[in-house]
């Protein structure tokens, strides 16, 4: 029997999944683009959080308390911490960027 996982996203989670689909759908004017990036963003939580710790944790450069995870969405990471029950999604960011300085 499988452990049962509660998300719960961080604003700066929200913050970042909106600005990169207000760039594809407004500048790139690609709206299908974005709702589709959208539902993947969605599918891959949701299927995540069924073993959220069974992937190798991120190698940080810092210390930390909790480890983060990543889930890959074609050009975007999601990363997550588990807190006891919960799946906390932290992040959304493009690959081409300096993820540990953000993280």
């Amino acid at each position: 029997m499988n452990k049962q996982y509660t998300v719960r996203y961080l604003p700066l989670f929200d913050r970042d999944l909106t600005a990169a689909v207000n760039y594809i759908a407004l500048t790139m004017e690609d709206p299908v683009t974005a709702e589709r990036l959208v539902d993947e963003v969605e599918a891959a939580i949701e299927k995540r959080r069924e073993m959220p710790k069974a992937f190798a944790p991120y190698p940080s450069k810092k210390q930390r308390k909790h480890p983060y995870y990543r889930i890959n969405v074609g050009n975007y990471l999601i990363f997550y911490v588990v807190i006891g029950s919960v799946m906390e999604v932290r992040r959304f960011l493009h690959n081409k960027r300096n993820i540990d300085k953000l993280l």
